[in-house]
């Protein structure tokens, strides 16, 4: 089913990337996607209810996975295809190495945000919130489980998921550029087993699993991989179908209706109570973010193929317009670790206090704008490296 870009030009559906280009609708929706998370990760604002969580069954994280994965297709897989596997391997390694280091760093500065929030302004019940009680009840567990990753505040989870899935990278690559129907039959097949035998990564000191599986969402991370592998090589790992189109166009429709419209969603509820009284599995059934079940799965699957099939978006994605957007996409890793613990402030900020309107756009669209200007700055400071070397 791979299909190159050629032969693409002359059908409305398409739109895609040159071998070896950039493609700016990577960067247009990763900078959309580290918008949506940064409102989210504040929650109580009537902004949140304009994020795409709103209008189907997945959210932002699942479109952040999907898009680490094909980031992660399009800069190594060529390593893998020439060269040295073990140079390639440590490249892949090395951005894990830098991941995990990050999520260490934000761990602590949201702890100072929510320690100086209850030591200064009198708002200790942010310390039970957000995961932060084990290190009071069990401070010397806690701090063995941070690092670990088996400790994760609320909000700083996602991190983790992608610290590990990258540490798998290299062998999903050897893998998949040789049999890449092979390896997503195995994804799919260890998807189904995550969710039927509820098999996830171990949480310490707390009971349970991580809030993103790490053998669930895996899934989507290979499918984004061999996607950015493909577009690599000027092809694509999906080939374009008009009826595939339109069906997964329609099951978008369909999602936004079952939650705008209570009697759909009513309907559709019963639906899925009949099959799970039938023995139907809950993986199939449920909307469990934590083992990414399969509406949430079939829904972000759905909009990420109609979204790369249209022509237009090309063209948009390149525009001026979406130039702020392609900016934090282009420094995503650095915005979304910003972003993260000024949520957190603005979280302990707004602890108690009611939505409006005003102070909430007004506090929303300044972390916004600070997260354009260090996105401006690292740019910036990047290309005046590069003109120096040259």
């Amino acid at each position: 089913m791979l299909q190159r870009n050629p032969a693409m030009a002359g059908t409305r559906l398409g739109g895609g990337v040159a071998a070896g280009g950039r493609d700016h609708r990577l960067d247009m929706f990763r900078g959309i996607a580290l918008v949506m998370i940064f409102i989210n990760h504040v929650p109580g604002t009537i902004y949140e209810n304009l994020t795409s969580r709103n209008f189907g069954f997945s959210d932002a994280a699942e479109a952040f996975v999907f898009m680490s994965g094909m980031a992660a297709g399009l800069a190594y897989s060529n390593r893998f295809r020439t060269g040295s596997i073990w140079l390639a391997m440590t490249r892949v390694w090395a951005r894990a190495r830098q991941l995990y280091f990050v999520h260490l760093s934000i761990t602590m500065l949201s702890l100072a945000v929510f320690a100086a929030a209850a030591l200064w302004f009198d708002r200790a019940q942010l310390l039970n919130q957000n995961n932060l009680a084990s290190l009071f009840s069990r401070p010397l567990s806690a701090m063995i489980g941070i690092p670990l990753l088996t400790h994760q505040l609320g909000y700083l989870n996602i991190l983790p998921l992608y610290t590990v899935l990258l540490l798998a990278t290299p062998l999903l690559l050897v893998i998949g550029l040789r049999r890449p129907w092979l390896l997503l039959g195995a994804s799919i097949l260890l998807w189904a087993a995550a969710g039927q035998f509820r098999l996830n990564f171990p949480n310490f000191p707390t009971p349970g699993g991580w809030f993103f599986n790490p053998f669930s969402w895996q899934l989507l991370f290979v499918i984004g991989l061999l996607a950015g592998a493909a577009m690599k090589q000027g092809e694509r790992f999906f080939a374009l179908s008009r009826p595939l189109f339109w069906a997964a166009l329609g099951f978008l429709v369909l999602a936004l209706l079952w939650g705008k419209i209570a009697a759909v969603g009513a309907a559709g509820g019963s639906v899925l109570r009949l099959l799970q009284q039938a023995g139907v599995p809950f993986y199939f059934t449920a909307f469990d973010k934590t083992f990414l079940t399969l509406p949430r799965l079939l829904h972000a699957l759905a909009l990420f193929y109609v979204l790369g099939s249209l022509t237009f978006l090309s063209t948009l994605a390149a525009n001026a317009m979406a130039a702020p957007l392609r900016l934090l996409g282009r420094q995503g890793l650095a915005v979304f670790a910003f972003g993260t613990v000024l949520s957190m402030a603005l979280q302990a900020l707004k602890s108690g206090t009611t939505p409006d309107p005003l102070v909430d756009g007004v506090l929303l669209g300044s972390g916004i704008a600070a997260m354009l200007g260090l996105a401006w700055v690292l740019s910036r400071t990047a290309e005046m490296r590069a003109a120096a070397r040259a």
